[in-house]
């Protein structure tokens, strides 16, 4: 299915918001729990939420106040919501927004995702807090895609799934969160689940025949390489995390062919593969 990825996911997440350090009308909120993308908390129904206000950490580290203004179902999934939230800046002492706008989304809303990611782009569990990720960023994307980091398919979780579409969402092959997309780069994504298939009819949005195969993928980013989606010689990505890949071939099967390879006992895995538009690999 052609999604659009985004860039720089960091921008678009305030993190390690705490769900025991909540207020509402100035008194502490208690017991607020986030179940399935969704905060809850005791003989309230989510949408009376609006006004808590948390306590986190925004994405340049330092702390934050953040304030739900409303909540409102997800279309895709009823039990989802989205969340419209403000940050208390300092500064300009007034609440703002601090979901980048887009064209697409001028007054971007954000999700309740539990995990915290690093700035290497890695998805860490601690007890009691959770992200607030913007709806252009790659962990808000990932899930709209399908890829919910709580449920499951077929008796698997997801977990990994999503976090593998994070890496492949900012084209992050060396898993070390360096993005080598754009904003808006079109892409075409495939599961070993089934959750997402590969188009092979054109539409207004995508033409196969323009692209070509670029990665497969795991949590800790690409396995296999056949080229940038930035258009950068792949000998740059090499360079980029020296030691982890190597120039050796390989065929996925369905016409995916790499021409760089993950090395170690991790080689193998593969759970997400992409298309995009770009050059002809180049190695």
């Amino acid at each position: 299915m052609t999604r659009q990825s985004a860039a720089e996911e960091r921008s678009s997440v305030l993190t390690a918001v705490a769900l025991d350090r909540v207020t509402l009308g100035g008194a502490p909120l208690k017991d607020v729990r986030l179940e399935n993308g969704h905060l809850t908390a005791p003989n309230l129904p989510a949408e009376d939420l609006s006004g808590a206000i948390f306590q986190g950490t925004a994405s340049d580290g330092g702390p934050v106040e953040v304030a739900v203004c409303g909540a409102e179902p997800s279309q895709q999934d009823p039990a989802m919501r989205w969340y419209r939230i403000e940050i208390w800046d300092k500064q300009k002492e007034s609440w703002e927004n601090p979901c980048i706008a887009t064209q697409r989304a001028p007054n971007p809303k954000a999700l309740a995702v539990q995990g915290l990611w690093d700035k290497q782009g890695s998805r860490h569990e601690e007890p009691g807090k959770f992200t607030f990720a913007c709806e252009n960023g790659a962990i808000a994307k990932c899930i709209h895609w399908g890829y919910k980091p709580w449920a499951t398919k077929d008796g698997q979780p997801l977990t990994d799934m999503h976090q593998a579409c994070t890496r492949m969402a900012r084209a992050d092959y060396c898993g070390n969160g360096r993005s080598h997309t754009r904003q808006d780069n079109v892409i075409d994504m495939y599961d070993s689940l089934g959750l997402q298939a590969r188009t092979t009819q054109a539409s207004t949005n995508w033409v196969p025949e323009k692209a070509s195969f670029e990665a497969a993928w795991s949590p800790e980013g690409a396995t296999c390489l056949a080229r940038t989606r930035d258009g950068q010689d792949a000998q740059t990505i090499l360079k980029e995390c020296p030691g982890r890949f190597e120039a050796r071939a390989k065929d996925l099967g369905e016409g995916d062919h790499c021409s760089v390879r993950l090395k170690g006992k991790h080689a193998d895995t593969v759970l997400l593969r992409n298309h995009s538009y770009g050059p002809s690999p180049r190695i």
